[in-house]
This record gives C-alpha cells, structure tokens and sequence, in this order.
C-alpha cells in the first residue's frame, strides 16, 4: 500500500495545486483552457514520440495485454449502452444525459495513467503504455462519436468525417511517428530529439496542473445519480472487469499492473468540448469528471495496492 502512496501522492498534490492556483485567480481562469490545449496538441504527443522511439518493444509478447485491454474495452462500451433503456426508465435519463454517462465512463485519463506508471516501471512501463493509446484512443473516439451523434446530436457525421477526427488527433499522431521511428531503427537528429524530449518532460506536471484547475465545485454540487453511476462503473467496474480478463489471458505482473492502472483511472476531461459541440450534457461531464478525480484519490491507491500484491 504504501509503494501505491507513494507514487500517487506527487500526483495529487500537484492535481491540488492546479485547484489551488486556479481558485487563488494567480492564473486567471481563462488561461487554463491554453494549458490543456498546450498539452494536448504539443507536449503528450512529444512524449509519445520519443517514449515510442527508444522503446524495446515486442508486440508479439504485448499481444494478451492489448487483447485482454480491448476486450475489456468492449465490455464496457456494451455494458453502458445497454444501461440506457433502464436508466431512462427508472431515473428518466435523457438522451444528452445518457450520452455523458456514456463518455465518462468508457474514457480513461491517459495522462494520469502515464505519471503514475513512469514512477513505478520508467520508461519501459512507458512504451508498454503507449500500447494501450494504440488500443484505446480510435477505438473509444469512434464510439463516442458514434453515440453522440445516434442520441444527442442534431446531424449524425459520415464516416469520413469520423475518420478525419481520429486521424488529426493529436496523440495519434505522436504515436504513428514514434512507432515508425522505433520499427525503421532510424536515430531522430540530436537538435530534433532533445526538442521533443524537453516538451515530454514538461508533460505530465503541466497536465495534472491544468487538471486540478478543472475541478469544479459547483457542477459536483449539483450533479446527482447520473455522477454516481459512471463512477462506479469508471473506476470500480472497469478495474474488476481487467482483473478477470487479464487473468483469463494470462497477462504478466508489469504489463498486469499496468493494465490494472489504465482501467482504474478517472475520465478523460476532453470529452467535455466534444459533449459542448455535439449536443450531449456539458455540465453533467464537467460534474462527473470532477467528482471521478477526487473519488479516485481513495479507488486508486488500493487498487493499484491490489494489483501489486496480485502480480507478486
């Protein structure tokens, strides 16, 4: 347990900083938005890019890691959209509503995911990470997309269109480079790499900052079962879903560990903008990724404890 703290911990309290710093106005509010995007667009996909480039990796041995995350994946996409019907029915959840319940609890904060395996397993955790973007980012974006636009949206986008998304997404793009330099051996120019590796680094504080500035008070206060519900099923359900698959597949103690983290991590907060623009319940988003941030201060640390004391 206390291996699981004491990696958590630099996370958090630099998530509380970001909370902090945005409720002191020392950054004003509308600054903060600049951050994530910094983040997004510049420095995750730099990371990616030298992550991927200088790791050893053998996707023959990743295999039953990234087929037990897909199946899982899978699982819990299904497992949620069946839920509409009786949610509608018991707790008179509406499409909009429906939608973000959806997001936030098929999404996974990647960044957060990133910082907490770079302090237990290095770069090599890293890489094997990536993996998991590799699996997770097209796949969660195309049935977002797919959901919103069937239940929220006013005008369903063509496949081209969806397609185009994930393609200029940012993260993948990151990714696409870093494993096209990795598989051709070629050695990225120093000026090039010490570039990209300066940007990486700044990664992961900057976005637990921006984060932590995210949380909103209000929305929490005024969300209702809705938040509860993806919740449970983000960081508790998903977890338990992983542990069974993984073991099904006989997944080994890093990469299960690892596995273990990235089903265990609160949602993304991006899916916020796509909710805005596609009709789906912004406000709900914001409440629920926010009340996930700081439910997974407690869910994390043991189940993150668990997984350890599982893989030996």
């Amino acid at each position: 347990m206390l291996t699981a703290f004491n990696s958590l911990a630099p996370i958090f309290s630099l998530i509380a900083l970001g909370f902090i710093l945005r409720k002191s106005a020392l950054i004003p509010i509308e600054q903060w938005r600049s951050v994530e995007l910094i983040c997004f667009y510049l420095l995750f996909p730099s990371l990616l890019i030298t992550t991927l480039a200088d790791a050893n990796i053998s996707f023959g041995k990743l295999l039953p890691f990234a087929i037990s995350l897909f199946i899982v994946i899978i699982a819990i996409c299904l497992l949620t959209w069946l839920s509409r019907v009786p949610l509608k029915k018991i707790w008179n959840v509406d499409n909009p509503a429906f939608t973000t319940i959806f997001q936030t609890s098929t999404r996974w904060h990647g960044f957060i995911a990133f910082a907490i395996v770079e302090d237990l397993f290095g770069t090599q955790g890293l890489a094997i990470l990536a993996i998991a973007f590799i699996v997770i980012v097209p796949f969660i974006n195309v049935v977002n997309i797919w959901v919103l636009a069937s239940y929220a949206s006013k005008q369903t986008p063509s496949p081209t269109k969806i397609l185009i998304t994930i393609i200029k997404n940012p993260l993948i793009i990151g990714i696409f480079f870093g494993i096209i330099i990795n598989v051709s051996n070629f050695v990225l120019p120093k000026p090039i790499y010490s570039t990209l590796d300066l940007l990486g680094r700044a990664a992961l504080g900057m976005s637990l900052l921006a984060m932590g500035a995210a949380i909103s008070w209000k929305a929490i206060k005024s969300s209702g079962k809705e938040v509860f519900f993806a919740s449970f099923i983000r960081l508790i359900l998903t977890p338990i879903f992983a542990f069974i698959v993984a073991n099904i597949f006989s997944v080994n103690a890093d990469e299960f560990i690892i596995l273990i983290i990235a089903a265990s991590v609160p949602t993304a907060v991006n899916g916020y903008i796509l909710a805005r623009a596609m009709g789906g319940d912004a406000e709900l988003y914001a409440a629920t990724s926010s009340a996930q941030v700081l439910f997974s201060f407690v869910t994390l640390p043991i189940i993150i404890w668990l997984a350890m004391q599982f893989a030996g």
